[in-house]
């Protein structure tokens, strides 16, 4: 499906492409995916910490979670199967969604 080219996608286009230029070098590259695994695991671990503190929202911080990484994951497959080479954004991607998961499982341990 052809998606209508419209100026904020022409945008979010030209965004990624000058981040792309930006990450060329490796040093920048990994450091940006390091913040961004940082962000996400304090992300995690605050969702797992707000929803353990008041344990009022439980399934329903579950549900926006799973939905969450659910939409990382299939937002992945649909670029893998357009065989795009490994972009930025699906580094990115997976570097958030690892921490992120990885922040909740180390709040779930701290249960135990």
């Amino acid at each position: 499906m052809k998606y209508q080219s419209t100026g904020f996608s022409r945008n979010i286009v030209n965004i990624i492409s000058r981040l792309d230029l930006w990450v060329a070098n490796p040093w920048r590259k990994y450091s940006l995916l390091i913040i961004i695994f940082f962000f996400a695991f304090s992300f995690g671990s605050s969702i797992g910490m707000i929803n353990g503190a008041l344990a009022l929202m439980d399934p329903v911080g579950a549900f926006f979670t799973v939905l969450l990484i659910e939409f990382f994951v299939r937002f992945r497959r649909s670029e893998i199967k357009r065989k795009e080479a490994r972009s930025i954004s699906r580094s990115i991607m997976d570097s958030f969604r690892m921490g992120f998961v990885y922040g909740l499982f180390m709040e779930g341990f701290k249960l135990l």
